[in-house]
């Protein structure tokens, strides 16, 4: 049946939207501008047109005319038109290009321009989809049908009237073996679309779409052993039965009992005993299994289908060894994947029960045979497992249960221990960018997680052992079992006094001949023992001789640096006689080839061993210790840049200024009343230069912002009293230090004047505000620090009203952090007017607070519901259900009123894909009423939008 519809009712219909959602309801598409195009396509394309575009697209070897002809394409399938010639184009069959194409067309304005049609050809689009599907059987056209497929899944979610559609498909097409095929496509899809982000329902319609599906579980169980009744020797159709099943066990509707006591299970599991089964087959099915396990959220609710899994399940070890010795890595994936979703379904009767009944530990044995194995792949796919397991353990406390479970992770972590060896022919340092790389950092992550069931401690000792037991241990054993030591080494006991001295004089003994990732990973994990080191300084000395020799390597010095940073973290009471030393360390500094953070630490080691060091010592060190940093700066500013050992020429001063950010911030030190404080001297005598590296970079944000940094926690470290002459050069990080001194005040609102109107311009722009994210983020961040500091003063300076007026039209934006700035703000603000700060001007801020949502507290509502409902992701939804619960709180009386003027706005469903029904609102708002906390908003807000996406 061919699709008919007409332009002008189209058109009308439209409209009719727009003025339905007041001309501000938005799809995440580029269709939403569907009618837009009627006039850049005015008059309407011909198939022909359609036909050369999409030749160009695919056949024509000039790349200017295939962008042009994409072009073309991507506007005409946003065109109200593309409904006609799309199905036009698939009743011709001209070539599989034009019929993908128009196949593609279909799906999309399906999914993004459905509103375009008038509800009187929903079922004559329905007909024509499944007369296209039926003549479409030959495998070239697979592709093509998928999409419309797809395309009619997707209609059957937005087509309210029609009910019950899988039973109607599953007549329409199961009469016809050569339809068959299709009909399993789009069942397998029908329950993938339920979620589907790209269509805009509503939870209500979701949700009852799901229901129609769960009440036709029994006749997919049917329909599905009628296939493989019929059809069993066809392997791709009994993969399509497969996949569907999983399709329906992923949604978690179909019924559990009666899809147990059928004939799919046992086929599921005859095709995974099978070692040597196709392997399309075999991943079918291993799916539909997984789906299965992960659908069962609670497993008592489904005993029999769990138990029957489990016994199947159990059985299928034999035949994943036979998979590892034919050396078929896809189906041991396949094999680990089962495995451990029946661990992850199983968990809790395993820690509760175990070895009993759907506790059976057996489960356990076959994941660590596949971590054991020799695919590094396989791990990885158990690692969550394992994280969800130690985390049950840790909460519940009980030591017996430990015991069950110590066996299993100490072959964990031996067989990971093994997974984290280096090919031997590997040369120079191990890479943490590459791909082996971020496996060992997932390895570290979850041996830190886990270790506390068999102890930090025997876990040391038990890799230790992998280089003692072994005569002349390979280097790449040695290194990964260094590596697994230095994950657990931070754990161990500090007073340990067997193995960890024994480690500790083997490193230090390292021959220089070793293999150099050997020596990278010992230093590495002398930096992770600096907990030890601090109960036993005898071995502080040796191992910071140990480290300087490396930072003399190329390949040693950023771990050296790093190493020497967490020694003088833990020991710095302990390390006076070593002052001078890293002085020469960090003079020397820019001559090793270390990374810029392993630089800034070495400087903020030594900062903090000075912090421990007499006082009358004190004042010179932070000289010297500056010097290094400001001697640079000065150079810079006398010429372009400055000469390093390979005279290459360095001249960004961020080098340095993060180094004396580094001086500042952990230079702590405890200055009694009156005396000044060391840091005021020093920053007094540098205040020069860097008063003139601020002149001359002033334009370059990367260096200003790195300048305020240093200059932050100078005068954190400072008292205010002694950085009051810096005030008129600093910048809005000062609100903090200086926003609640009277004196101050008046200046800093000063300046957020003259930093308000280049911003305004920014912002102001189109699309100002999505386009700027950083920009609303940092200037509404400044805005909270004047709420916190200086509220009343802020409350009422003229310009706060605008501010207001900007922070209600980034509600909207769609970046997180600026988005959680803007609602920050106002919750900062109302908070202005809620919480006595047992101060004397709280009536006043309260009445200023009163006095702005008088003007502006219904307009502020009708934005926070109009971007939760319309424009944001759900995550982003609790921080505007904090600033409703503030304005209750605030007045309870007025917030219930104006949320019940927004919600009078948004659609009503009655019936249809989108919105709340009048109950539902009710209940919304009833919910709101009655909150005690923010987060009974917060749930009340987030559950309410899903009613509309």
């Amino acid at each position: 049946m061919a699709l008919f519809v007409n332009v002008k009712s189209v058109v009308s219909n439209v409209v009719f939207t727009a003025k339905l959602y007041g001309g501000e309801f938005k799809v995440d598409n580029p269709c939403e501008k569907g009618v837009n195009f009627i006039s850049g396509m005015d008059p309407p394309p011909s198939i022909e047109n359609v036909m050369q575009a999409t030749n160009a697209l695919y056949h024509d070897p000039d790349v200017s005319r295939k962008e042009a002809a994409s072009k073309w394409l991507q506007e005409f399938q946003q065109s109200v038109y593309a409904w006609q010639i799309s199905d036009q184009l698939l009743q011709m069959k001209q070539n599989l290009e034009s019929c993908y194409i128009a196949a593609q067309t279909m799906r999309t304005k399906i999914q993004y321009s459905f509103h375009e049609l008038p509800a009187d050809s929903h079922s004559s689009l329905r007909d024509s989809i499944i007369s296209h599907i039926e003549t479409m059987t030959d495998p070239q056209f697979q592709i093509t049908n998928t999409q419309l497929c797809l395309a009619l899944a997707d209609l059957a979610l937005q087509m309210v009237t029609w009910k019950k559609s899988a039973e109607f498909i599953i007549q329409k097409f199961s009469n016809n073996a050569a339809s068959i095929p299709a009909l399993l496509e789009i069942l397998t899809v029908l329950p993938e679309e339920v979620h589907s982000k790209h269509l805009r329902l509503g939870m209500n319609r979701r949700e009852e779409f799901t229901q129609e599906l769960r009440t036709a579980g029994s006749t997919i169980i049917a329909l599905l052993t009628a296939c493989t009744d019929n059809y069993g020797n066809d392997e791709r159709l009994v993969g399509k039965v497969f996949k569907c099943l999983g399709s329906w066990f992923s949604l978690g509707i179909m019924p559990s009992e009666p899809i147990a006591q059928s004939k799919l299970i046992p086929l599921l599991f005859q095709c995974l005993s099978k070692h040597d089964a196709p392997s399309m087959l075999h991943e079918a099915a291993s799916d539909c299994l997984c789906a299965a396990l992960y659908g069962m959220e609670d497993v008592e609710d489904h005993m029999s289908l769990a138990t029957s899994l489990f016994h199947g399940i159990m059985e299928l070890p034999q035949a994943y060894h036979m998979t590892v010795a034919e050396d078929d890595v896809d189906k041991c994936v396949n094999y680990c994947r089962i495995f451990t979703e029946l661990a992850e379904a199983c968990l809790e009767a395993m820690v509760s029960t175990p070895g009993e009944n759907l506790g059976d530990l057996r489960i356990l044995d076959a994941l660590v045979a596949c971590i054991s194995g020799p695919y590094r792949e396989l791990a990885d796919i158990t690692f969550n497992f394992w994280y969800r397991l130690s985390e049950v353990i840790y909460k519940k406390d009980v030591r017996i249960i430990n015991e069950h479970f110590r066996p299993y992770v100490q072959r964990l972590v031996q067989a990971l221990c093994v997974h984290c060896q280096m090919e031997s022919d590997h040369e120079g340092i191990p890479d943490a960018s590459d791909d082996f790389g971020d496996f060992r950092a997932r390895v570290t992550e979850l041996i830190k997680d886990v270790v506390f069931i068999v102890g930090s401690t025997s876990s040391f000792s038990q890799i230790f052992q992998n280089i003692t037991n072994q005569q002349t241990p390979a280097w790449e054993v040695t290194e990964a079992s260094l590596f697994i030591m230095a994950a657990v080494s931070r754990n161990v006991l500090p007073d340990e006094n067997i193995v960890v001295p024994m480690v500790m004089q083997a490193i230090i003994n390292t021959p220089e001949t070793s293999h150099v990732a050997v020596r990278y990973t010992s230093l590495r994990m002398v930096g992770e023992l600096s907990e030890w080191l601090h109960k036993h300084p005898d071995y502080i000395d040796p191992a910071l001789n140990l480290l300087t020799e490396g930072l003399k390597h190329q390949d040693l010095a950023s771990v050296s640096a790093t190493s020497i940073q967490k020694i003088c973290e833990e020991c710095r009471d302990l390390m006076h006689n070593h002052f001078e030393g890293l002085m020469n360390i960090t003079r020397a500094v820019d001559g090793f080839k270390l990374s810029s953070e392993a630089a800034v630490g070495l400087v903020q080691g030594a900062a903090l061993v000075l912090s421990r060091l007499p006082a009358e010592k004190i004042p010179e060190g932070l000289k010297e210790l500056s010097a290094c940093q400001i001697t640079p700066l000065s150079q810079i500013l006398k010429q372009d840049g400055i000469e390093d050992k390979e005279n290459k020429k360095t001249s960004d001063p961020t080098v340095w200024l993060d180094r004396l950010a580094a001086i500042f911030r952990y230079t702590t030190l405890s200055v009694s009343n009156g005396q000044p404080h060391p840091c005021a001297a020093l920053l007094q005598s540098i205040w020069p230069v860097l008063s003139d590296i601020l002149t001359k970079y002033q334009t370059d944000i990367r260096i200003v912002e790195r300048w305020c940094r240093c200059l932050r926690f100078a005068i954190r470290t400072i008292s205010k009293a002694q950085t009051r002459f810096y005030l008129r050069s600093s910048f809005s990080i000062l609100v903090d230090e200086y926003g609640k001194d009277p004196t101050c005040k008046t200046g800093l609102l000063e300046m957020l004047k003259a930093f308000i109107t280049p911003t305004y311009k920014v912002l102001e722009e189109d699309n100002g505000l999505r386009n700027h994210p950083d920009t609303v983020d940092d200037f509404f961040r400044l805005c909270i620090r004047f709420l916190q500091r200086c509220p009343l003063e802020f409350l009422q300076c003229d310009i706060f009203p605008s501010i207001v007026q900007c922070g209600m039209a980034g509600l909207k934006v769609d970046h997180r952090d600026a988005n959680g700035s803007v609602a920050k703000f106002f919750i900062e603000f109302v908070k202005c007017g809620n919480e006595n700060w047992e101060s004397s001007d709280f009536d006043s801020r309260k009445a200023c607070v009163q006095r702005i949502l008088e003007g502006n507290g219904e307009k502020m509502v009708k934005g926070i519901l109009d971007a939760c409902v319309f424009h944001l992701p759900t995550y982003m939804v609790p921080d505007h259900g904090e600033v409703l619960f503030e304005l209750l709180k605030f007045s309870r009386e007025s917030l219930l009123a104006w949320l019940e003027t927004a919600l009078r706005e948004l659609p009503v469903s009655t019936g249809g894909t989108l919105g709340a029904t009048v109950e539902q609102m009710a209940a919304f708002h009833s919910s709101v009423s009655t909150a005690q906390e923010d987060i009974n908003v917060t749930y009340a807000l987030r559950d309410f939008t899903r009613l509309f996406r």
